[in-house]
């Protein structure tokens, strides 16, 4: 086969705009690439070339635990992506493969276990009942958001970080500067600079510590050589900033319940099932705009029948996988009685989400709080006056306006 035949027989690079989505609107040109094909070829709105996407659950699920594809080859390369600028630190832990991925997980897997998790689920739940019993005592029309669904995570994920109360208010800052493209990149860039600063004090003051917060944990690796202070800065950035996707995931998970109150009355009616209805909310809320970050096949690898050779750029879209009919029947249908339901919200492989049992700890706290305490919790607006945030990479409402 010649190299004209070869390219002749790709399949089209179809243009991917990502618009602002609202609510839990799937997007219509992901939609569209899945009925395409398994793998299909994008273009995004910044970077250079194309790549790559693979959709089918199956499909995802082997590239995304595939040593053949990999992460570190992506620093090298300006891949087509969502975010207009592109900066990894050289050496975080999105961006290695194993072993030195496996080497820097480790050094903070003890805080991310079910036991570390329930270390803080106490003062999570302490914290919480305090948020509502502001929100209750300063009466309706509330903005959720404001009140309950943005400062928990930040509460939550500082306390498992190890970060004092009184700092929490410029973590919120920093993350909402570097997760967001308004601002452009060097603003991104400084707010970045400033939060590593900030763990490289924090990091390098727990050197010798025995505490269990993460924070402490990685400066006990640092002191024991396991773990450099650059990645441990480099870590310690992106799970707290990754801490703060809980208040999108959350916003919309309340934004399905209160625009679909018979979801919510069956809720508040059977407590048992909220665990396994939260599933089904996290597999089919739109977690994130397009997709997340690529890999680059190292060889030649045939994934759904097309050839992706040496170098290609790919991209496994999770929402995707999580709306594959062979795996999921109905799956534009909320199931609270889905079961299986092996859903890849927070991913799979090697770069699973570390935060994804806190985050469904914080997920469950809100439900059961939110429902029981406020029994009358309704929407203050229509659906389609709700704001969802604009030019982000993560999805969510910016505000969630609420009465009861």
């Amino acid at each position: 086969m010649t190299d004209e035949t070869l390219t002749e027989a790709l399949p089209p690079v179809r243009p991917w705009p990502v618009p602002d989505l609202a609510g839990a609107d799937f997007d219509p040109v992901l939609a569209e690439l899945m009925r395409e094909g398994p793998v299909t070829r994008v273009q995004l709105p910044n970077g250079e070339g194309w790549a790559w996407l693979v959709t089918r659950y199956d499909d995802v699920r082997a590239v995304a635990n595939d040593p053949r594809f990999g992460r570190e080859a992506v620093m090298d390369k300006q891949v087509t992506r969502l975010a207009p600028h592109f900066i990894p630190d050289r050496g975080a832990v999105g961006f290695l493969d194993p072993p030195d991925h496996t080497r820097l997980r480790r050094s903070v897997a003890a805080a991310f276990t079910a036991k570390g998790v329930e270390r803080v689920r106490d003062k999570a739940r302490g914290m919480l009942d305090e948020l509502v019993d502001e929100l209750l005592q300063d009466g309706p029309p509330a903005d959720l958001t404001a009140a309950v669904l943005g400062p928990f995570p930040i509460a939550v994920i500082c306390e498992l970080m190890g970060v004092p109360a009184g700092d929490r208010h410029d973590m919120h800052t920093w993350t909402q500067l570097i997760l967001s493209s308004a601002h452009g990149k060097e603003v991104s860039e400084q707010a970045k600079r400033e939060m590593s600063a900030y763990f490289r004090d924090l990091v390098g003051l727990r050197a010798n510590s025995t505490a269990e917060d993460v924070t402490s944990l990685l400066g006990a690796a640092v002191g024991r050589g396991e773990v450099t202070l650059e990645e441990a800065v480099g870590l310690a950035v992106l799970l707290q900033i990754g801490g703060e996707a809980v208040t999108n995931n959350s916003g919309q998970m309340f934004y399905l319940l209160l625009t679909r109150p018979e979801l919510a009355e069956r809720l508040r009616d059977e407590p048992a099932i909220r665990p396994r209805a939260i599933d089904e909310l996290l597999r089919f809320i739109p977690h994130r705009n397009a997709v997340g970050l690529s890999r680059i096949a190292l060889e030649d690898v045939e994934i759904g029948g097309v050839r992706i050779n040496a170098g290609d750029p790919v991209y496994v879209s999770y929402l995707a996988a999580n709306r594959d009919p062979e795996v999921f029947p109905d799956p534009e249908t909320i199931d609270f009685s889905r079961n299986p339901n092996p859903h890849l919200a927070f991913g799979f492989g090697p770069h699973y989400c570390p935060g994804g049992m806190l985050a469904r700890l914080e997920s469950e706290l809100l439900v059961d709080v939110l429902l029981d305490r406020v029994p009358g919790l309704k929407l203050a607006v229509a659906p389609d006056q709700v704001p969802f945030r604009r030019g982000a990479l993560i999805r969510g409402p910016e505000a969630l306006p609420v009465t009861w």
